[in-house]
């Protein structure tokens, strides 16, 4: 534990949703939500106001649908996600070298390791500048916590939400953790939570007077000793720069069960091309293939197959994974897909000319359009198509433009599908930071409509090059004043 707050947890508010409404003038301060929109897609993100109707991540789309009917509901751009990222991580990285991220909108950042700060008024001036310079670079908010440890940082920047900036002091840990309810510490998910409570603990504070023996009854040694370390406010753990990854996979979720037991097949050896495409772009390896069935009862099963050695050849993985296949049984139905490498090592031990023809084979793939997929039922970035059968004029017509995505017209320039059906798609055409633009319909096949890549959501950024000497230390704009705050 740090004598002083210098562990800084960054998480950017409703940051999928945000960014959609940067992008979109017309949807600034209104209900957004992003995920898949098919009969099985999932919330991935909901903005401030569609959450005020109850709409949240992981909910069902047909259930945010009824909560919320006037939302605007829009396929992720996940281009556009990780480009701001990327400027967000690099803005990290110039405060410290110790960033550990924990997703594209999420990270840990060691302050005391980069120089950025050593007490509590440096930390507060450094997470002020960051959260002006995140502003100034990507348009978009993030919310700030600062503490001694990474558990408290979390807290703290959960608590500062949306747009703000909560630092707790060290020694107050254990005050302010007391009232709070057991679900608030790592680790302790509905189940735990539920079997505490049952044992008459609610609340931290109730956990920490227990005792450390009474919670390894309950919830088992290792777990029982790490929550009670937890309750007192204790959490050594450093902030690590690389996270290695223990394994790379892909899965997709199915609109209609697949019953055709040749498509199934196809569609895990698609899988485990992807899967490759991925191992390959983390420069790694893997030796064991893993498939994931689950059918149509939502009973999942898992197979696996080790290999001689690692490798990253799309024809191996691709076999093995049929190889597993044959083993499941999908005639009642299958509903998710997933094919995944573990044991992952920086070498591999396959033939060199063999690797160099199967590169040839992934950049091919690579060229070849793939349709939209929804939002995932289990948090991967994809989800397969449709229908077993052909297609109709809608569903191609939703897969070539899905609602939220980026086009471009020949004559009224760039702009974004509000949505398709009947043979025509509507798009609005605007861009970020301009005013409300104007809504035109046209015909699914106009050859003056193309896709487009998305914008940046800043025109002018600020110049970040000497960042963090050359910002100011003074945030100023909405919601500053009630988002800067210490907890004691």
């Amino acid at each position: 534990m740090r004598p002083a707050p210098t562990i800084l947890h960054l998480d950017m508010d409703a940051f999928y949703a945000s960014a959609e409404q940067a992008a979109k003038p017309s949807l600034r301060g209104k209900a957004v939500v992003v995920g898949g929109l098919g009969p099985r897609g999932v919330v991935a993100t909901a903005s401030y106001e569609a959450r005020i109707l109850g709409v949240h991540s992981a909910m069902p789309t047909a259930q945010a649908r009824r909560l919320a009917p006037n939302a605007a509901y829009l396929v992720p751009r996940f281009q556009l996600y990780r480009s701001v990222s990327e400027q967000v991580m690099e803005l990290l990285g110039r405060l410290s070298p110790l960033v550990e991220p924990l997703s594209l909108d999420e990270a840990f950042v060691d302050l005391e390791a980069g120089g950025a700060a050593d007490d509590a008024a440096s930390a507060r001036s450094t997470g002020e500048r960051l959260r002006t310079a995140i502003r100034a670079v990507t348009g978009l908010s993030g919310s700030v916590g600062l503490a001694g440890s990474k558990m408290l940082a979390k807290i703290a920047s959960e608590q500062a939400k949306p747009d703000g900036l909560v630092l707790i002091e060290p020694g107050t840990e254990r005050e302010l953790l007391a009232p709070m309810p057991v679900r608030t510490l790592p680790g302790v998910g509905p189940a735990t939570g539920d079997h505490l409570r049952r044992a008459g603990m609610t609340t931290v504070h109730d956990l920490a007077e227990a005792g450390e023996d009474e919670l390894v009854r309950l919830v088992g040694k290792a777990h029982g000793h790490g929550l009670y370390r937890m309750a007192l406010g204790l959490d050594d753990r450093p902030v690590v720069a690389e996270r290695d990854a223990k394994s790379v996979s892909v899965e997709d979720t199915f609109d209609v069960d697949l019953h055709d037991r040749v498509r199934v097949r196809a569609e895990v050896e698609r899988l485990a091309v992807r899967c490759v495409e991925r191992l390959r772009a983390a420069h790694r390896s893997g030796r064991t293939v893993v498939l994931k069935v689950r059918r149509y009862d939502f009973s999942t099963l898992t197979r696996s197959e080790t290999l001689r050695g690692p490798t990253d050849d799309p024809t191996v993985v691709r076999e093995a994974a049929a190889r597993l296949l044959e083993a499941v049984d999908t005639t009642g139905g299958v509903r998710l897909l997933g094919v995944g490498v573990t044991g992952l090592a920086d070498f591999t031990q396959e033939d060199l000319f063999a690797q160099a023809a199967d590169a040839r084979e992934l950049a091919e793939r690579a060229r070849e359009p793939e349709p939209e997929r929804q939002a995932p039922e289990s948090g991967t970035e994809g989800t397969g198509p449709a229908e077993e059968e052909p297609e109709s004029a809608e569903q191609l017509a939703a897969r070539r433009w899905p609602a939220g995505h980026d086009v471009h017209h020949a004559a009224h320039g760039h702009g974004w599908v509000q949505g398709s059906g009947v043979g025509r798609v509507t798009v609005r055409f605007e861009e970020p930071g301009g005013p409300v633009g104007r809504v035109r319909t046209f015909r699914i096949d106009d050859p003056e409509l193309t896709p487009a890549d998305p914008l940046p959501l800043v025109r002018d950024p600020v110049d970040y090059s000497s960042w963090p000497a050359s910002l100011p230390k003074s945030r100023s704009g909405p919601g500053s004043a009630a988002g800067e705050e210490s907890r004691p």
